[in-house]
């Protein structure tokens, strides 16, 4: 669980990340014209180290871009020390693919398995044993 302050330093980083790469703030041409969702930033409890889940528009080439954004990262980092003044120190940033739509749809799927609905549904009615 992550106090207050990485919270908040965490929103601060995402925000200023999605505005930098909305506005094409780095300079790969794997990036250039792409549309990247930044939608979560976890930060170290040092704050040293934030962690960017990233996902490309459509989930296409996502290790690609991931694989970008890290060669991307020290002039990103830059472009987040111009950007967010309220930071004593600019973290390192460190890009991770969001597979939470994934694991989402990975797990509904595994839900509507006949096997697995009968059992979370339980016995039937009529044969709760109670005489």
């Amino acid at each position: 669980m992550q106090s207050q302050r990485q919270l908040r330093v965490g929103e601060l980083v995402r925000h200023a990340l999605s505005d930098i790469l909305m506005r094409g703030g780095t300079h790969d041409p794997e990036l250039d014209g792409r549309p990247i969702t930044v939608p979560e930033v976890r930060m170290s409890p040092d704050l040293k180290v934030a962690t960017v889940f990233v996902m490309p528009l459509g989930g296409e080439g996502g290790d690609r871009v991931v694989k970008a954004l890290a060669r991307s990262a020290r002039g990103l980092r830059g472009e987040l020390a111009a950007q967010v003044r309220q930071l004593r120190s600019v973290p390192e940033l460190r890009f991770r693919l969001d597979t939470r739509f994934d694991d989402d749809d990975r797990l509904r799927r595994a839900l509507a398995e006949p096997s697995v609905a009968a059992d979370i549904e339980g016995p039937d009615e009529g044969e709760s044993g109670r005489g």
